[in-house]
């Protein structure tokens, strides 16, 4: 083969590699953002990326862009390892015509959204674009679409992580809202269906893009983001935190990490963290990470609809996921936006494999209009729906409050719980002990000499007689009351025991969640 041939393909190379110059790198860097080149080489281990469709180029001519050079036609897709993992990745390169998404960008994304669902492997899609390349019309829009529907006929098949590091703006944020995790880096990534300037000209709102469709607007109000990270680094290494939780496909079992922690652990501050009080706070966050591995808990949506958790975290090795009510928050009551949060993850691990952790207590839904009004019935029938159709283990235990449909919606034995534990400090009932007093009592508070006294006492009565883990022991709805130092080992032996459950739902073309 001739050198000049060699040289020559050196040559291209080296020009696609420098994407839209140094000039347009040096802007990009000034802005706090690293190149799409840069960020993959941080993705994927150390010498593992392979390029694909590096030569592919546009085919528009109009609007000048017939002379318009786009090396790598602004995206660069391939697949590498993470953590020794093959994982398919794509990543919009704002040097080049803004990121811009045109016939063929969708097409090279395409492709790797294929390959990763032939192969069963993640993919990582690394989003940095002024949006559609409107000198290609219709058929950038068409790129869109083509995106949207692998999207989703790969949803549940293999994960999909979407990186904002960027603007998303337009058609283009429905690629990350179909996909199962979003990640955003603070003050430099936006996401908007429209811009502050179109807000402006149709509503008369001014809003600054950065309180429009910033980080932390979308991971603390829409909840339309899952993770908020200060820079790009820490937010790549995250990303690779969270695939070491995940299976690389839906015929995986979770993967299994040594970690040395001591599996029969025996946490005596179990025994007092709930507070003598039952109306008193305390941090749920406490005794997730006294049960768990090392501590190590990886939250889901933490600013988001924080009166309830989701995350994940390992026992024994293996890879589980967290749902549990936080009562330093509303209580620890449902609303609407946990119920959507809940549901959600409760899917997504059962998509994948990952078991599920239930910590409940909930002294019930919140009340209000609000609520009422915005479709709380509908949303809070979405965590009944992803239980009952989720099929991983389930095991639910109850450490303070469970109150009535809410009781239900975290996971009782009814929804489908293979295993439920209890504490002593367990009060399952179908209401508090102040409001069944009020309706079982009444005429004896009514009649009686002190009815703030006689109240009081029947308050007591009944939270001694019903409000108790012990009846729903006794109807079999608990399997267990346990002591509470010894959570972590009775929990480790219930998901060992549940490693080889097998179970399955009606054949069906799909079911019609309440969405």
């Amino acid at each position: 083969m001739s050198i000049d041939k060699i040289d020559a393909l050196h040559s291209s190379l080296d020009k696609i590699i420098e994407g839209g110059g140094a000039e347009r790198i040096q802007k990009q860097h000034k802005a706090g953002k690293l190149t799409a080149r840069e960020r993959i080489e941080l993705l994927m281990d150390s010498g593992s990326f392979v390029e694909l469709d590096a030569f592919v180029r546009h085919r528009c001519t109009e609007f000048g862009m017939d002379s318009t050079e786009a090396p790598a036609e602004g995206v660069v897709t391939g697949y590498g390892t993470v953590d020794g993992r093959l994982v398919y990745v794509y990543a919009q390169d704002f040097t080049v015509i803004g990121g811009s998404l045109g016939e063929m960008h969708s097409r090279k994304i395409c492709k790797v959204l294929d390959l990763a669902l032939k192969m069963g492997a993640p993919v990582v899609g690394i989003n940095d674009s002024g949006g559609a390349r409107i000198q290609e019309g219709v058929d950038a829009l068409s790129g869109y679409g083509q995106i949207f529907y692998r999207n989703t006929i790969a949803s549940g098949v293999v994960p999909q992580i979407s990186v904002i590091m960027g603007p998303c703006a337009g058609g283009a944020v429905y690629s990350p809202a179909i996909t199962d995790f979003t990640f955003m880096v603070d003050k430099t990534s936006q996401m908007f269906i429209t811009g502050p300037q179109v807000i402006k000209a149709v509503t008369g709102e001014d809003v600054s893009s950065e309180e429009l469709g910033g980080a932390m607007t979308h991971n603390r109000v829409s909840g339309v983001a899952h993770f908020i990270s200060p820079d790009e680094k820490s937010c790549i290494e995250e990303i690779k935190r969270l695939l070491s939780f995940l299976p690389s496909n839906n015929m995986e079992s979770v993967p299994i990490v040594e970690n040395g922690d001591d599996l029969n652990r025996i946490e005596e501050a179990l025994n007092t963290i709930i507070p003598e009080s039952p109306n008193k706070p305390y941090d749920m966050k406490d005794i997730i990470r006294a049960i768990v591995d090392n501590g190590d808990f990886m939250e889901v949506h933490p600013y988001y609809a924080v009166n309830i958790i989701t995350g994940y975290a390992r026992i024994n090795g293996a890879s589980i996921g967290i749902i549990a009510n936080q009562p330093k928050v509303l209580a620890g009551c449902l609303d609407i936006n946990a119920s959507d949060k809940a549901g959600r993850f409760i899917r997504t691990c059962d998509a994948f494999n990952i078991p599920i952790l239930n910590l409940v207590d909930v002294p019930g839904f919140l009340p209000g209009t609000n609520q009422e009004y915005g479709g709380i019935i509908r949303h809070g029938a979405k965590m009944l729906y992803a239980y009952s159709e989720a099929t991983v283990p389930k095991v639910t235990l109850i450490v303070r409050k469970a109150y009535g449909g809410a009781y239900l919606a975290m996971c009782s034995r009814d929804l489908g719980a293979d295993m439920v534990f209890a504490w002593p400090t367990a009060e399952i009932a179908v209401m508090g002990p102040e409001g069944a007093a009020n309706i079982i009592f009444k005429k004896d508070i009514e009649g009686a000499e002190d009815p703030a006294q006689t109240r009081a006492e029947k308050i007591q009565e009944y939270r001694e007689k019903f409000a108790t883990p012990y009846i729903a022991a006794k109807r079999g709805y608990v399997d267990a009351v346990i002591e509470p130092s010894e959570s972590r080992q009775r929990l480790a032996s219930a998901f060992e025991m549940l490693a080889s459950k097998r179970e399955s739902r009606p054949a069906k073309k799909h079911g019609n969640l309440p969405v």
